[in-house]
């Protein structure tokens, strides 16, 4: 039984952006999903983000469970009945929790695999190291928070945190065949701070094989820190349409 809704408070999200070539993303999305645009850029990502008193309402926080994750994701739009939507389909989601690997797409939506996170977050220096345990995913960040934005898809941290707040609904393969599970980001704040990223590899976006070189560069980072939200929970979606 898929829950309603569930609430945490951020505690960090690491957001590591990539501008990539339209026609390497569309080629991932499933149907009628295609690419959303920036300056001519399709946007993908990294989000590496731990969560706090993570738990199901009613219960209180105390009762709440800490999660670090990783997901996967490029920003999409398509078309519904009420016109054109924006959003993030996510192709994976890895998580550091025996208990949000089982619950992902039975408790809540979104299918979980394991991975093994080391992360150092000291006084605005970020260390994040994940590995999966099928070997699929390897993620290695060194980087620091910074009063300085050098970002080419967005002139400016606040535009980043406006743009990804928009697309707060994320879309991502269910575990019924043919379907996509929709879960959408709720917070009442959205503060973002630029991260100078000193280094990145990612097996994902340094991929040969889905990215050809020059088709996928590293962009722009930003954190975020002790955000209260809810993940609320909407009706799965035939990949075609998508509008449920």
């Amino acid at each position: 039984m898929i829950t309603e809704a569930v609430d945490c408070t951020i505690e960090r999200r690491l957001l590591l952006n990539y501008r990539i070539d339209p026609k390497q993303v569309a080629r991932l999305l499933p149907a009628p999903l295609r690419p959303q645009l920036v300056h001519g850029w399709a946007v993908g990502g990294i989000c590496i983000i731990r969560l706090r008193e993570l738990r199901v309402p009613p219960l209180p926080r105390v009762f709440g469970i800490t999660t670090d994750n990783v997901a996967h994701r490029f920003a999409v739009e398509w078309d519904d009945q009420a016109g054109p939507q924006v959003g993030v389909f996510i192709p994976r989601r890895d998580t550091g929790s025996l208990l949000t690997a089982w619950a992902g797409g039975r408790i809540f939506p979104g299918d979980h695999r394991q991975a093994r996170f080391t992360i150092l977050d000291d006084h605005g220096r970020l260390e994040v190291a994940v590995q999966s345990q099928d070997h699929e995913v390897r993620i290695d960040v060194l980087g620091r928070e910074s009063d300085r934005w050098d970002g080419i898809l967005f002139d400016s941290v606040d535009e980043a945190g406006a743009f990804f707040r928009a697309g707060s609904l994320g879309l991502s393969p269910a575990r019924r065949s043919g379907r996509l599970d929709r879960v959408r980001l709720v917070s009442s704040r959205w503060e973002a701070t630029p991260v100078d990223v000193e280094a990145i590899a990612s097996s994902v976006f340094d991929d040969p094989d889905r990215f050809p070189e020059g088709s996928c560069v590293f962009d722009s980072a930003l954190v975020m820190r002790d955000l209260p939200v809810r993940w609320e929970t909407l009706p799965t979606a035939r990949r075609n349409p998508v509008a449920a």
